[in-house]
């Protein structure tokens, strides 16, 4: 278990001084992304698809507010339009993720971690609780693009990743699309409720997954 918390610590400090570096240089800010879309709007509902794919498949190289942009593709473009433009995004994310790390990401593992039987251990650990962190993953930033590059590189099945990654964002992509298509400016209360229960249900079901994988570990 520790050289694959080791690898994924690793991946996760990557990927948050993207995040860092992003509101430093304030670009991909939730203003920014909001003005974006309001502007794109005002243009062509394609234009709106089109930056809403393009900024939510950039989440896998600079951190981005994912269910701010999701619940906006709502707003902006109804469901179940909305719905299709972010989960298109999402996936290029996930699935280029994962063919990347699947081409290079032995090279990396192997780089961090020297020994042959600590390496076979981190695929074997993230073989056995990999599907939970993947669905899950939504609960907590950086997560689902740590997850998707870790599938990859330990050779996960694709069929498999396609499962538990669509298990874990369909549901996610549904709700939040749709409380946004409902919502305005003078009734937020469907997109608040969204936020509040994904939240919610998530981090409850991410809690639930470590204290198994402590008492698994025990």
């Amino acid at each position: 278990m520790k050289p694959l918390i080791k690898v994924m610590l690793i991946l996760g400090c990557l990927f948050a001084l993207t995040f860092v570096a992003g509101r430093l240089l304030g670009i991909l800010t939730v203003e920014n992304v909001q003005n974006w879309l309001e502007w794109a709007a005002r243009v062509d509902p394609l234009v709106v698809a089109g930056i809403i794919v393009l900024l939510l498949f950039a989440d896998l190289f600079v951190a981005v507010p994912t269910l701010t942009i999701t619940i906006l593709a709502g707003f902006l473009l109804g469901f179940p339009m909305g719905a299709a433009a972010a989960f298109t995004g999402m996936s290029l994310a996930a699935f280029s993720g994962y063919g990347i790390s699947r081409i290079w990401g032995q090279r990396g593992i192997t780089f961090l971690v020297k020994d042959a039987d600590d390496r076979a251990a981190l695929t074997n650990s993230f073989q056995s609780g990999g599907p939970f962190m993947i669905m899950l993953s939504r609960a907590v930033p950086i997560v689902t693009e740590v997850s998707a590059c870790m599938a990859g590189a330990t050779r996960m099945p694709l069929a498999h990743y396609c499962i538990f990654f669509a298990v874990g964002t369909v549901p996610y992509v549904l709700i939040a699309t749709y409380a946004g298509s409902i919502s305005s400016l003078d009734d937020p209360a469907p997109t608040i409720i969204a936020v509040l229960g994904l939240n919610a249900v998530l981090w409850t079901s991410w809690v639930v997954f470590n204290r198994r994988g402590k008492e698994q570990s025990a």
